[in-house]
Parts: C-alpha cells; sequence; structure tokens
C-alpha cells in the first residue's frame, strides 16, 4: 500500500502525518511525503529550503517508526492541487492524506481550497484530517 501525506510543516499537516503513521503501521505501507510548490524562482529559493527541512525532519520521524518513507517537493509549474492529484495518480498511491484548517465560506470561496480540489478529483480515497 502507498500512502501520500501533502506535507507543508504546518500543524494540520502535522496532524495528518500522525494519521499516515497510524495507516501505514496497521497496513505495512510506504509513506510519501509530497509538497507542491508552482514556481522555484528566485525570490522562493527560502521557502525551498523551508518546506525541504520540514520534509527532512518528518521523513526521519516516520522512519524512526519503522516505515519505508520518501520525500518529493514538487515544481512541475502546476497548481499545487492540480500536482498532488497527478502526482498521485502517476505514483499509484491507494491513499492520500491532508490536513485541513476551518475557514469561512468566503475564505474557501476566494482562495479555493486544496483539500476540496483532492477530494473531489482524486483517482483514491482521500482523509482530511483537523
Amino acid at each position: 500500500m502507498k500512502i501520500m501525506v501533502c506535507y507543508d510543516g504546518s500543524g494540520a499537516s502535522r496532524s495528518a502525518l500522525r494519521v499516515a503513521i497510524r495507516h501505514a503501521k496497521a497496513f505495512n505501507a510506504k509513506v510519501y511525503l509530497v509538497s507542491s510548490m508552482e514556481k522555484g524562482t528566485e525570490e522562493e529559493h527560502e521557502a525551498i529550503r523551508e518546506i525541504e527541512t520540514e520534509l527532512n525532519n518528518a521523513k526521519e520521524k516516520i522512519q524512526s517508526e519503522g516505515i519505508t518513507c520518501e520525500t518529493h517537493l514538487l515544481v512541475r509549474g502546476l497548481t499545487p492541487d492540480e500536482d498532488l492529484v497527478s502526482y498521485a495518480k502517476e505514483q499509484g498511491i491507494d491513499e492520500i492524506a491532508i490536513g485541513i484548517r476551518k475557514r469561512s465560506k468566503v475564505g474557501k470561496l476566494i482562495f479555493g481550497s486544496t483539500a476540496q480540489y483532492l477530494i473531489l478529483n482524486a483517482h483514491c480515497p482521500v482523509i482530511t484530517v483537523r
């Protein structure tokens, strides 16, 4: 089994990671920690370094639990929601875990929702965690 965790180091994504670790142990699964950025411009180099550090720290935590793990920072020119759905399909992911934050209806309307896009478009089950 392959479990993909949409991970950015936020509290919500750490909650999703905790659930994914439990599922990985129960199903002897491999965990894919994945983060996506639309662009990798010069101005975003600091953000890229920060997310790489977050991914590596989370990977160490997962491996200390005896779980196989890969990290991937996607910078492929797609919006993060499209990129995550595409990557999950390309890798044959069986389950996606994503952390969510409570937002107002207006906030969702203006900014969209990566979790909502994943739920509606992913080829596999999506677990949302608060």
